[in-house]
């Protein structure tokens, strides 16, 4: 098996900065984690939030804590930082060979799509509350079996919110299934669904909107590892 991941974002229409934050980070015993995180509100201070649980989720990370804990350490530093007057919503997709699993951890107004081999959809939805506004917050986790054609797709609100100033309800599974039956791969997941979240949004998204797509392949990958990363810069 290898992996292929992708992620597409876009800010708030009329906000220079996303509140948005993803990183990768190696897991110390071998696989992969992708941290997803949303800040409280939009701009620069959202984008502070959201930096600060990442980094604090990734540092943990590569120090071996498991995912459930640096989600736990995570609300911890944030309730400290700011007593429970600012929050942010958080996803961790991993990849983890030593159990050969996915793990999805989540908390906050969060929700994954897991789209199985066979064609089958489930949705996968954080029963905790966010980060940072309760003292003792416990993250949702779900392990699932790795096998070839897993597919995991993880977002943030703004998909969610997409068509929502016209009155239009963005149908998210429906979406997903079709771009994925016209192109399946990782890459054309997250840029259909932006693109079709857009379109909803008349082009000017009503939320930062982050999409994390994690495709399980079968074979072997055609070369070496790589990265491909294109990012506006600002004038």
């Amino acid at each position: 098996m290898h992996l292929s991941v992708a992620v597409s974002k876009i800010n708030k229409w009329g906000v220079r900065e996303s509140g948005d934050t993803v990183e990768m980070i190696e897991r110390p015993h071998g696989g992969l984690s992708f941290v997803l995180a949303d800040g409280q509100s939009s701009g620069e201070a959202a984008k502070a939030i959201s930096i600060r649980v990442v980094r604090k989720v990734v540092s943990d990370l590569a120090e071996g804590v498991r995912d459930g804990a640096t989600a736990r350490a995570a609300n911890d530093m944030l309730y400290a930082l700011r007593q429970g007057k600012v929050s942010s919503t958080l996803v961790v997709l991993s990849v983890e060979l030593e159990s050969h699993s996915l793990i999805v951890t989540q908390c906050g107004e969060s929700s994954v799509y897991v789209r199985y081999p066979g064609g089958d959809l489930q949705l996968l939805e954080s029963e905790t509350p966010v980060l940072g506004f309760y003292r003792n917050t416990r993250p949702t986790v779900d392990h699932i079996y790795l096998e070839p054609g897993l597919v995991a797709c993880a977002f943030t609100d703004g998909l969610k919110h997409a068509g929502s100033r016209s009155g239009v309800e963005f149908d998210i599974p429906e979406a997903l299934e079709a771009v994925w039956q016209e192109s399946p791969t990782a890459l054309a997941l997250a840029d259909g669904l932006l693109e079709r979240a857009m379109a909803a949004d008349n082009g000017r998204p009503t939320d930062d909107t982050s999409i994390l797509v994690l495709h399980v392949q079968s074979g072997e990958p055609t070369g070496p590892r790589g990265m491909q990363v294109e990012v506006p810069l600002p004038d």
